[in-house]
């Protein structure tokens, strides 16, 4: 299933299983704790689509790369 998410403007398509929207939910948690990491917040600028696979979103970037990171 795919849903798009928006975090400090700018919009990503989310991936994750159909069976389980918590993980939508987690991620937006996490976004939330993020919100003062400047360091994310200039890597988020850069992403081009997220994948949710159980509590792990990857965040792959324009060219490419990944990104892990735990929203448990």
């Amino acid at each position: 299933m795919t849903e798009v998410i928006t975090y400090k403007n700018r919009s990503v398509p989310v991936h994750y299983p159909s069976e389980q929207p918590t993980y939508m939910q987690m991620l937006r948690n996490k976004l939330c704790e993020m919100e003062y990491n400047f360091d994310f917040r200039k890597k988020w600028k850069r992403i081009a689509s997220v994948e949710m696979i159980r509590d792990v979103a990857i965040l792959q970037y324009n060219d490419g790369t990944k990104l892990y990171m735990e929203v448990s």
